[in-house]
């Protein structure tokens, strides 16, 4: 090292002034690995910095604000330049603006049932039983959170759909069967459903390549199903939560009972249908 550099470094004490952070604030970022100092003696320990990290320190301390977890920070500090640093800054804020929408929507959710306005909420919905005759499915199930849902469902209908065109056809509505909850806790399975027309083809295409994505084939009987329409913008949760509670309302005046595991079915074209147009179906089998 020149001397020219060496009249470039700052002790830290010197470098937390100009940086305007505290020693244990730069201390914690070399642990995290965020800034690591231009220079430590081996004999003292003692940390030097130069004075171009400053904006670097600066930089760390305003996104550790935002509640950016580390790997993000690193990437955003670490970018080749500023363009991409913003971009990828703004991808990151997108989320946690995608995120508190959902939490407040969950929020008002909440509102409503502890309020006692459960009746209220549920009468938006329109209950009714259809017939659905025995089919012919080709699924794949899994365990997820509910975080990871919606990119899994869209992933594994897609897969079966296409899998269906060497199985006679899809023959019915995709659905997703829970098999128990799916939450930020609790992890189903959730199981996506394909009907499909001809079960001798569907069972030898799982025989040669549906083990890829554990994917069987099964019979299920005819069922009655209590169902309530729903639009795009309903599916979302939490919206989607106060439908299931509606048809369960629905079944326990009815003095129906649950046969089988809850179901969305989606009978509608997903990229084409807007917000307030009908794509899917909550439903329970009932007995």
């Amino acid at each position: 090292m020149d001397e020219g550099v060496d009249e470039e470094l700052l002790s830290i004490g010197a470098f937390a002034a100009r940086a305007r952070l505290s020693a244990k604030a730069l201390r914690l970022y070399d642990r995290l690995g965020l800034l690591a100092p231009a220079q430590v003696d081996p004999a003292t320990g003692y940390r030097y910095y130069r004075a171009g990290q400053v904006e670097r320190a600066r930089l760390v301390a305003l996104l550790r604000q935002l509640d950016m977890p580390l790997a993000r920070i690193a990437e955003v500090v670490d970018a080749d330049d500023g363009g991409m640093a913003a971009d990828r800054l703004a991808a990151y804020w997108a989320g946690v603006e995608a995120r508190v929408a959902g939490q407040r929507t969950l929020a008002e959710y909440l509102r409503g049932r502890l309020s006692g306005r459960n009746s209220e909420m549920y009468g938006k919905f329109v209950v009714e039983t259809v017939d659905v005759p025995e089919q012919v499915l080709i699924t794949e199930k899994r365990h997820t959170l509910a975080d990871e849902l919606p990119a899994w469902i869209g992933a594994s209908l897609g897969r079966l759909e296409e899998a269906a065109r060497e199985c006679g056809g899809v023959a019915g509505a995709p659905f997703v069967a829970y098999h128990a909850e799916v939450s930020m806790e609790s992890d189903g399975p959730a199981e996506a459903c394909v009907p499909v027309a001809d079960e001798a083809a569907a069972r030898a295409w799982a025989e040669q390549r549906g083990r890829a994505w554990e994917t069987t084939v099964r019979v299920e009987p005819a069922r009655r199903l209590a169902r309530t329409r729903i639009t795009k913008a309903q599916v979302a949760h939490p919206q989607i939560l106060a439908a299931f509670e509606a048809v369960e309302e629905w079944m326990a005046a009815e003095g129906l009972s649950q046969a089988g595991p809850c179901r969305e079915v989606y009978f509608a074209d997903w990229g084409a249908a807007g917000a307030e147009d009908p794509v899917c179906d909550v439903a329970f089998p009932v007995s």
